[in-house]
């Protein structure tokens, strides 16, 4: 039996996932490319049980409050995953959940929310990336929970799902 592969996200309060989430639509139907959740990873791709990364997330949300962080800009690359993101600057609540959640990779940590995935015609998605810019940038996100998620680079994005999540804040 293959192990699930989990991840934990920060999500935004509803009316920034709402925001998050039709911009993703919005590029999705324009490029053809998959509809996901948007989401800020803090640990991706691990096999440890739900049940210890719940633990793990309870006890960094005691940690930090909700907060908002505006988007530095919207930038693309060529990596499947980080396609087309909005950028954060790694401010001190991003960076104490990263290194309570994930602290082997603070040296390598670029908080984003990616808003497409998967290749894309160059000339085009350096247009939208423009547009979304200008849309985005400066925008405040406010983020307030952590979430365990069924996902992984393994696992299709169909099938991604939050299995538990905690408020920022929570004790």
């Amino acid at each position: 039996m293959t192990a699930l592969i989990h991840s934990i996200w920060l999500l935004a309060v509803p009316a920034d996932d709402a925001l998050l989430t039709d911009l993703v639509r919005e590029l999705s139907e324009r490029f053809g490319t998959p509809f996901f959740a948007p989401h800020l990873t803090l640990r991706g791709d691990t096999e440890q049980p739900a049940a210890e990364l719940e633990r793990a997330i309870a006890a960094a949300a005691q940690q930090v409050e909700p907060f908002s962080e505006p988007v530095a800009c919207v930038e693309g690359s060529e990596a499947f995953f980080r396609s087309f993101y909005a950028r954060f600057a790694a401010c001190p609540p991003l960076a104490a959940l990263k290194r309570a959640l994930d602290p082997e990779g603070i040296e390598s940590f670029m908080p984003h929310v990616s808003l497409l995935y998967g290749p894309v015609e160059a000339a085009a998605k350096a247009k939208a990336i423009g547009e979304i810019d200008r849309r985005l940038a400066g925008r405040p996100i406010r983020f307030e929970r952590i979430g365990v998620v069924t996902s992984g680079q393994d696992v299709p994005i169909a099938d991604w799902r939050v299995v538990s999540s905690i408020r920022l804040g929570a004790a």
